[in-house]
């Protein structure tokens, strides 16, 4: 017989399956709670989007045997970061055969496969995972206490001491409830992804690879069509993940089409080459959190917490979201795990203990050192308008042998700086992003 239609009472209720949500309902379930996991999609992973790196230490801390079972895609040996202009890229690689490890650091990954193998072990560890399964809303005592969820089920409440939102970005549930402010378009991106089938042999031979090995590649400049966003091309197995992402706000104002900054971000001379041949194998849109500190809800209540994008846990300075993803959704286990060995009741005082973990822990506190950052780039467009340009002009004029001088070509350089942005300009701009860096 369904929970849904008894009123059956469990431990805790976590709401979606994707790493953060997974995190929890593993950690939970592995410490004998009742653990009802509720998943509106067709099944754990469909629809789950994301480019996809995993960062193999934070799910290492859950699955610490996770790659002898996990569907990973390529092991990442090689980082490259460019700044594209229409015609141009200027770039730093890191490439290391170090990252050929026996436990390598990071992969590239497809969601539907690994959310559902991930999922897998949620179930093996005891916890009930319902699908197709729509959470509406939350069921509240008279104090106030969120005590369970009601969903589109017939006879669909079913009650819990704590629920686990891990609902996604767009954090209806909160937000509907009142728990937490509405998202706002400044704080969430959207991104558009292509997955283009090639064969492993062509894939190793354009990007320099043998066996797992994988590259990354992350992108901003003009691609974005001076909008705040970035793009990224990362090699699968036997395909290539391409995509680009901008903020909503950005997009409602510009009346910019996602697809248009996608197949304009195919056809870059950079970008051609490397996925010349490919089939298009999947076309998926994606909300993503791209507010940072300043864009944290409240992460916890009488009888609830948050975690992964529906806290707007992602490090877009570093494209970080998976790690930080499951590293909550693991605090938010562990304290409740605590709290019912210990007999406490899941009140808003004894669940403040998943906020001093996570201060403790690198989500916070990276995301609290880049706390300017998104706003330093939504406000400042000429960061991807005018300085892709500027910087790659400046290296073309200074490579090219024409046989004039160089102190006349770094006067050339500095007066299209000083043109475009003047001296005030300039050291405005060094230092709005050396303050967000720090």
């Amino acid at each position: 017989m369904s929970p849904m239609s008894h009123r059956e009472h469990f431990d805790a209720i976590v709401v979606g399956a994707g790493p953060a949500g997974n995190s929890a309902a593993l950690v939970m379930a592995r410490a004998g709670l009742s653990v009802l996991q509720i998943e509106r999609g067709e099944y754990p992973g469909a629809k789950n989007v994301q480019g996809a790196i995993l960062y193999a230490d934070a799910l290492e801390r859950l699955i610490p045997d996770f790659r002898d079972s996990a569907p990973l895609e390529r092991h990442v040996i090689e980082q490259r970061m460019w700044m594209l202009d229409d015609q141009s890229y200027v770039g730093t690689h890191f490439r290391s055969d170090t990252f050929n490890e026996d436990r390598p650091n990071r992969y590239t990954i497809l969601r539907a496969p690994f959310d559902k193998w991930f999922n897998g072990k949620v179930r093996e560890a005891g916890a009930l995972v319902v699908c197709e399964t729509t959470v509406t809303g939350l069921l509240r005592d008279k104090k106030g206490k969120v005590i369970g969820v009601s969903t589109d089920r017939a006879d669909g409440e079913v009650t819990a001491d704590v629920v686990v939102l891990a609902d996604g970005v767009n954090a209806l549930i909160g937000t509907r409830a009142g728990l937490r402010p509405v998202v706002k378009p400044q704080d969430v991106a959207l991104g558009v992804k292509e997955t283009l089938f090639l064969s492993k042999e062509v894939i190793d031979a354009r990007f320099n690879l043998k066996g797992k090995e994988g590259v990354v590649i992350e992108a901003a400049g003009t691609i974005t069509a001076g909008m705040t966003g970035t793009g990224f091309l990362y090699t699968n197995g036997d395909s290539l993940s391409v995509g680009i992402g901008c903020l909503v706000s950005d997009f409602a104002e510009s009346q910019v089409r996602p697809y248009f900054l996608l197949e304009r971000f195919k056809q870059h001379p950079a970008i051609a080459p490397l996925i010349a041949g490919g089939e298009i194998k999947e076309y998926v849109a994606h909300m993503l959190p791209e507010g940072g500190y300043e864009a944290v809800p409240p992460l916890y209540g009488d009888g609830w917490v948050t975690a992964g994008d529906a806290a707007q846990f992602l490090n877009a300075m570093h494209r970080e979201g998976s790690n930080l993803a499951m590293t909550s959704g693991r605090l938010a286990g562990e304290t409740i795990v605590a709290a019912k060995a210990a007999g406490k009741p899941m009140t808003a005082r004894t669940l403040k203990a998943y906020k001093t973990a996570l201060d403790n822990s690198f989500v916070l506190a990276d995301l609290k050192k880049y706390r300017r950052l998104p706003k330093v780039l939504a406000t400042n467009k000429h960061f991807f308008t005018d300085y892709p340009g500027l910087i790659t002009h400046a290296a073309e004029t200074m490579l090219r042998v024409d046989g004039r001088t160089k102190r006349d070509k770094e006067r050339e350089v500095m007066g299209s700086f000083r043109s475009a942005r003047s001296l005030r300009g300039l050291v405005g701009d060094l230092f709005k992003l050396g303050r967000a860096w720090r």
